[in-house]
């Protein structure tokens, strides 16, 4: 039990390590100066129709770029693209993109598309795979909590919480 909870607090402890790169002053997890044009990259670049509908993970392109809501968004194709700015909210991950298990610990830590999951038709993201697990283990409560968690965190900055 101590040495899961070694693992677990070191786990936090690297991916807060990473999380400079996330948008601190908004709701949104994104990669700067990524874009030419300067414009925040979410979800890691990858195409979030894929991945919200398949949960597989497609490098999305620049040349099928939408910014939707002050972030850009890459995908695989004009076809994914398209679905996309028909219906961005569906196609979104909740939270921003940032990590749901964190989310529903008050935090906000990058979302990696890597370890996602689907529920009822959302897309939730999670920081690697040691908190991907711990999620599975407790999904139902830990989505109950993060979305408690994000009426109170989601303005807020990275640094104050």
């Amino acid at each position: 039990m101590i040495a899961n909870t070694r693992k677990l607090a070191l786990a936090f402890a690297l991916a807060t390590a990473f999380t400079g790169t996330a948008n601190a002053a908004d709701e949104y997890n994104i990669t700067s100066g990524y874009t030419l044009d300067g414009i925040g990259l979410g979800v890691h670049g990858v195409d979030t129709v894929v991945l919200s509908t398949m949960n597989a993970v497609a490098a999305g392109d620049a040349t099928h770029t939408v910014v939707h809501d002050g972030v850009a968004y890459y995908f695989a194709s004009e076809i994914t693209a398209q679905q996309f700015k028909a219906d961005p909210d569906r196609y979104l991950p909740q939270y921003g993109g940032f990590c749901a298990y964190a989310v529903a610990l008050g935090k906000k830590l990058d979302g990696d598309p890597r370890y996602a999951d689907i529920v009822d038709g959302k897309l939730y993201l999670f920081v690697n795979a040691v908190i991907f697990e711990r999620y599975l283990a407790d999904r139902e409560n830990t989505l109950s909590k993060a979305e408690e968690q994000w009426a109170k965190i989601r303005h807020a900055r990275v640094e104050d919480l």
